[in-house]
């Protein structure tokens, strides 16, 4: 991180990364970022299931997140695919639950429903929203490290699946919710394996100092296995690890795989009890900008069911059904955020060269990326193709911040000016998300798009909304 006052994006002498190029055409789509109905029109314009991005601003304002729902659905499929393909003959298929955390609406629920995954809530704002969408509650997850009481009660009452066990706490909160209700409650329990994945620290979950899970290394594991076993009103179905997010390789998993195996065949050697499933956890990365090169779902897929089998027969155990949770990796280059440019500014920097500052109408209250994880992201221009020679621009929002940035760095065409349409890629996940209201700045609608029609399935909030929270 280079050191500045105000923050590693202001320090001095800071150019474009090394990664980044000045494109031959300002006007390319860089495959791998965009959705798959997205290109230009003969206009030169971003078109996206079938409509301008004109329109769309016309219809539902800027800034938007548009989401490509035939893009959602299809990388929904491939991983639902990918992974019962590769696992079919080792444990008869796998489950692919979709990580709402990333990105959750109805809406979505409802696509993931349809297109046969299953759902996993981190809350009970998450757990309500997949309820109401239609997803079969057998096809639930439940995690959280301070899951409430209230929050434990609804999972139970409604029917889930599965609720994660996180910590010793939770074994007695899970049981006794499954006594009043009169069910036997399946369980995962959640196992911090002591891998840490190359990732930013702050989403970095496997390694053994934070807040999930329950160490191996310690024996806490163990320990809640023991201890859920001894509650009849719980079903133990397995144990769970994930070791990050933004994961480009199956490095991490198999470290992972071999040490969480370990324990389940500890578990049925040592307590009778055969776990039948086996949670991997997710974090699959996905192309923010061209130096990024996730795996495939089937690449994916495949290296897992390599390394699951591989370790189980060393250990002699059956393989387990097998559950993963891709978020990002499916709803992230289904969505890109539709700005309008208001201001631009030229900034000189040490040694005469110039920086450009491109202003929209939203910033850190819909993407706080950037500021938070220093996450890269790129853009193009929306509204139309441009002939003017590529300059080097940064892409900041509207709020009274410094680290107000959506865009460190990016070549945009020289005439780039206000009222222009651009378009940030990649934004399905976590954009709207981790969405706020800083300096009262209504949020975003998302509008999902598909053979010539956009419609609302978020919609905008609006000041009416930020008002009717005040009391008096």
């Amino acid at each position: 991180m280079r050191a500045h006052p105000a923050g590693a994006l202001h320090a001095e002498g800071y150019g474009a990364p090394a990664w980044l190029s000045v494109p031959a055409d300002v006007n390319a789509l860089v495959p791998g970022l965009w959705s798959a109905t997205a290109s230009r029109g003969e206009d030169g314009a971003l078109r996206v299931g079938g409509l301008d991005v004109a329109a769309i601003a016309a219809e539902h304002g800027t800034a938007a997140y548009v989401l490509d729902e035939v893009d959602f659905r299809a990388r929904a499929r491939a991983f639902r695919d990918a992974f019962d393909a590769a696992f079919a003959d080792a444990c008869g298929g796998a489950d692919v639950y979709y990580a709402a955390k990333a990105f959750t609406c109805t809406a979505v629920a409802r696509w993931l429903a349809e297109e046969g995954l299953s759902y996993d809530a981190c809350t009970g704002g998450e757990l309500a929203v997949g309820l109401r969408g239609g997803m079969p509650p057998e096809r639930m997850l439940l995690h959280g490290n301070n899951k409430s009481d209230a929050e434990i009660a609804r999972a139970v009452r409604a029917g889930l699946g599965r609720v994660v066990v996180d910590n010793l706490g939770d074994v007695d909160r899970i049981a006794d919710a499954a006594a009043a209700h009169g069910v036997r409650q399946g369980v995962l329990v959640r196992v911090t394996v002591g891998v840490e994945a190359h990732t930013h620290s702050y989403i970095a979950t496997a390694h053994e100092d934070q807040k999930f899970g329950l160490s191996l290394a310690g024996g806490d594991a163990a320990a809640a296995v023991a201890a859920v076993l001894a509650r009849p009103e719980l079903d133990l179905r397995g144990l769970h690890s994930h070791i990050g997010s933004q994961i480009f390789d199956v490095a991490g998993f198999e470290v992972a795989a071999r040490r969480v195996l370990g324990l389940h065949a500890a578990v049925a050697r040592e307590h009778g009890h055969a776990m039948p499933e086996l949670d991997l956890g997710g974090g699959f990365g996905v192309a923010y900008t061209t130096q990024h090169d996730p795996l495939t779902p089937e690449q994916l897929a495949k290296g897992m069911a390599e390394v699951v089998v591989e370790a189980c027969a060393a250990l002699r155990v059956p393989v387990p059904r097998i559950s993963v949770e891709p978020g990002r990796a499916i709803a992230g280059p289904s969505t890109f955020t539709l700005y309008r440019v208001g201001t631009v500014k030229d900034v000189e920097l040490d040694g005469g060269a110039r920086r450009r500052y491109v202003a929209v109408d939203g910033g850190m209250s819909d993407n706080i990326r950037t500021a938070l994880y220093d996450a890269d992201y790129s853009a193009t221009l929306a509204g139309r193709a441009s002939s003017a020679p590529p300059v080097l621009s940064r892409v900041v929002g509207k709020h009274c911040e410094s680290g107000d940035v959506v865009v460190k760095d990016e070549f945009l065409p020289g005439d780039v000016g206000p009222g222009d349409l651009l378009a940030v890629p990649g934004t399905g996940a976590y954009c709207r998300s981790m969405a706020n209201q800083y300096n009262h700045v209504p949020r975003p609608p998302v509008v999902a798009v598909r053979d010539g029609v956009a419609r609302a399935v978020v919609r905008r909030e609006t000041e009416e909304d930020l008002l009717a929270l005040d009391v008096g």
